[in-house]
Formats: C-alpha cells, sequence, structure tokens
C-alpha cells in the first residue's frame, strides 16, 4: 500500500497523547485505515505528560481536532478534564479516546471493550458465566467494567492491598455491584487458596498486571500452574512476548489462550469508528501489523 496521501487544508487531525509514545502502532493502524477508506484524517502522536496535558489538550481543541487516543500516564487526568464522560469511562474514571462534539470534548475508554471483542475473536463467551481478572492497575479496571456492562455473571479481582490503584479498585467493585448486574468481589492476590477456587468454576482467566512482560519473561502471575485446568480459558493483556510464560503453562495444561495483541486492535477500532462513523478494516490492519510470529 502507498504510504503517501496528501494532507489538505480540509484534513481532520487526530492523535495520540502519552508519554512515551513514540512505539506506538496507532498511527500506522489508523493512517492505513484512513487511507484505505479514503477518509480526509491523519493521525500523528504527542509526547504530552501529565503535568502538560491540560494546556495540550485547550490547544488541540481550540485547533478543531476531531479526537485523540490517551496512554500512560494521561488516562485519570483525562477523565477530569472531559466535558463528558461515558457509562465505561465513567466506571473506570480514565479516559483513553476522546471526541470533539462541536467543542464538547466527550471522554471514552474503549480499552475494555477492545478485550472484550479480543475474547469474542477468540471463540469465547463470558456472559452469564465467572471471570477471574489479575491484577488492579488500568487495564484490569477498564476490562472488568466492560465486563460487567457486556453481561459477565461474576468477577473476581485479586490485587495486592499494597497497590497504588486498590482503593480505586474497592470504588469500581462497590459500583458494578450497585449499577449492574453482574457481582464483583476484590480478593487479595496473596491468596491461593481463594484464587484456587476461584479458577476452579471460572470461565476465563484474565491476568491484568505487566507479569510475564519482556524483558521479565520467566514470570507468571500463576505461582503454581496445576491451578490451570482444562475447561477454563486464559487470556492475557501482553502482547510481548506473544505468548507469556502464563499462556504457556495454560496451553500445556488444555486451555484455550489469547494474548493482548487483538485488545490493541480493538481499542482502537472503536476509538477510529467513534470518530469517523466507519469501520476500521481490521483484516487489512491485522494483516499488515498483526501477523502473529
Amino acid at each position: 500500500m502507498n504510504s503517501y496521501f496528501p494532507i489538505t487544508g480540509h484534513t481532520g487531525l487526530t492523535g495520540l497523547l502519552g508519554s512515551p509514545v513514540a512505539h506506538s502502532l496507532s498511527p500506522m493502524m489508523h493512517n492505513t485505515s484512513f487511507q484505505h477508506l479514503g477518509l480526509d484524517y491523519v493521525y500523528l502522536c504527542f509526547d504530552v505528560d501529565e503535568n502538560g496535558l491540560e494546556e495540550a489538550v485547550k490547544g488541540l481543541k481550540r485547533c478543531g481536532i476531531r479526537g485523540f487516543n490517551l496512554t500512560m500516564p494521561d488516562k485519570n487526568r483525562m477523565a477530569e478534564l472531559a466535558d463528558e464522560l461515558s457509562p465505561a469511562a465513567s466506571i473506570i474514571g480514565a479516559v483513553n479516546t476522546v471526541v470533539n462534539n462541536n467543542g464538547r470534548l466527550i471522554g471514552h475508554n474503549t480499552d475494555g471493550i477492545g478485550f472484550m471483542r479480543s475474547v469474542a475473536d477468540a471463540g469465547l463467551d463470558p456472559r452469564g458465566k465467572t471471570v477471574t481478572v489479575m491484577g488492579a492497575g488500568g487495564a484490569s479496571t477498564a476490562i472488568c467494567a466492560q465486563a460487567a456492562l457486556d453481561g459477565v455473571r461474576e468477577l473476581r479481582i485479586f490485587a495486592r492491598p499494597s497497590s497504588r490503584f486498590h482503593d480505586r479498585t474497592v470504588r469500581l467493585v462497590d459500583t458494578i455491584n450497585r449499577t449492574t448486574s453482574c457481582r464483583a468481589a476484590l480478593m487479595d492476590q496473596a491468596d491461593q487458596t481463594a484464587l484456587k477456587h476461584s479458577l476452579e468454576d471460572s470461565y476465563l482467566l484474565v491476568n491484568a498486571t505487566s507479569v510475564g512482560m519482556a524483558p521479565n519473561t520467566d514470570a507468571s502471575i500463576i505461582r503454581d500452574p496445576s491451578m490451570l485446568h482444562e475447561g477454563l480459558a486464559v487470556g492475557d493483556v501482553i502482547y510481548n512476548p506473544r505468548e507469556t510464560l502464563l499462556l504457556k503453562q495454560a496451553a500445556h495444561a488444555g486451555c484455550k489462550t489469547f494474548n493482548g495483541m487483538y485488545m490493541l486492535l480493538y481499542q482502537g477500532a472503536e476509538a477510529f469508528r467513534l470518530w469517523t462513523g466507519q469501520d476500521m478494516p481490521v483484516d487489512l490492519v491485522k494483516e499488515l501489523y498483526f501477523r502473529k510470529s
């Protein structure tokens, strides 16, 4: 595909704010999709941390940006700066996608949508079932909120009480229990007995932590791989490496497994839809940038 497409006086601006951002696949995903569909948009990266976010957002808003993504460390701060929040972003307290609606900034969180689409892509349907989630960070929060909205029956979240996100997760659990039909519980990650019992009747285990991510690829969030069993599906939000130690353990136990590559793809696809009203050509993007190795 020709990598050149013209920038005109009518070209709509979209982009990514965060720090660092130079490694992101998002510009390739979005610009390829704009070009393929003949849309007069461009997607750029801006290295902006929390300290400069408010000023940057004001400038982009004044310049008429169509929308933008947020990555770490800006997601929580953007939730405070948005004029309005989607239901998921409100529950999560973090924004990864903003739509500029005639000068009014609407904050969304498409991370959970991206994860749930990747679950479906793996041939799984957790609605009405129990899901065990490891971690209390931004990925966990987004996944749990969207899973609850999408009809998961029960969420069991295992996290360290010393985590700086612990209080936020307590509030998330309360919100899920008050506002959705899902039943959520927060448990101590160190309680291996509780974890074992949770996995025994769970449909899906999700690692939403960075444990096992390169370069520390010899680590797994599950200390005792005998807890993993056939009939349990295992997903890992990590995509570097493509197969973490956890996923290797799970495959050995007969579990169906998937990594975080398509979560990245589908969260971007949902942002693309919110900005343009059109579907991202995900099959093309998969072929160009998400080949399995």
